[in-house]
């Protein structure tokens, strides 16, 4: 069973909150989450993010869940509360799993409590947060990093890389967990507009064009889907565990204006 969930672009100023979760994530949780009740889930979530952000518009940051016992992954989404669409990246898991990771490239608006959210498929919902303090360069109105018309020309331009194990899991889980699964890395050539920027010669703003999904297949089944925003950085690269017995990887992404572009690679035996 597939879970998704559209990402909404609901915009909010991007101003630094005395407390981890404040109106801003009142707001997020409500529109997307309603009544139903979030479990703590500092024991099952692990959240790897910068106390600073070094580049506020390239910010890596990484989440490995481990599912209780008996149980399996859904769906893990991340929030930054205060960027301009909140909702930044949701990871739909075609064949729910014991335990995922990822690590992805992000623009961080300012200073900002975030939150990831683990749906089981028992339809329970875990949340853990932090927090992340920024530069103050409004990275989702900064520039482009390049000329327009190079980026749209090598736009849906994707390498795929697979490494080794994943890194370590959260602190009392099942670490031989890890051992099972592989690091697989996807880098994707594209601008990302957020519909913030202006461009430096015509002064006008960018329109708004994004990664709107990314669909990883593999051994010919469907494995994960990430929903993208605003949120992805210029150019992402996207990290994800995959089972140590993969050995073909399709990968398929749509971004906001119908480009769809798509990549496939036979993996050696690991």
């Amino acid at each position: 069973m597939k879970y998704h969930v559209g990402i909404t672009a609901v915009l909010f100023c991007a101003t630094a909150l005395p407390a981890l979760a404040g109106e801003a994530w009142d707001a997020v949780r409500s529109l997307h989450y309603g009544e139903r009740v979030m479990l703590e889930g500092d024991s099952i979530i692990s959240i790897d993010a910068p106390y600073r952000t070094a580049n506020d518009a390239r910010t890596e940051m990484a989440v490995h869940v481990i599912a209780p016992r008996g149980l399996n992954l859904g769906k893990v989404t991340l929030i930054l509360d205060d960027n301009p669409m909140p909702v930044s990246a949701i990871f739909d898991l075609d064949s729910p799993q014991p335990s995922f990771y990822f690590d992805v490239t992000l623009r961080v608006n300012g200073p900002t409590p975030l939150h990831v959210i683990a749906e089981t498929t028992d339809g329970r919902l875990w949340v853990t947060e932090s927090y992340v303090k920024t530069s103050g360069s409004g990275a989702c109105a900064a520039p482009p990093g390049r000329d327009p018309e190079i980026g749209l020309a090598n736009l849906g331009q994707m390498d795929i890389h697979v490494g080794g194990l994943i890194p370590g899991a959260p602190a009392n889980k099942l670490v031989n967990l890890t051992s099972q699964l592989r690091r697989l890395d996807v880098e994707i050539s594209h601008p990302s507009y957020s519909g913030m920027q202006m461009d430096q010669i015509s002064l006008l703003f960018i329109p708004m064009r994004y990664i709107e999904t990314v669909d990883i297949d593999l051994n010919g089944t469907g494995y994960v889907s990430l929903t993208g925003s605003i949120s992805l950085s210029e150019n992402p690269r996207i990290g994800v565990s995959v089972p140590s017995q993969t050995q073909m990887v399709d990968v398929t992404m749509t971004d906001t204006d119908g480009t769809v572009s798509h990549v496939n690679k036979r993996l050696a035996e690991g």
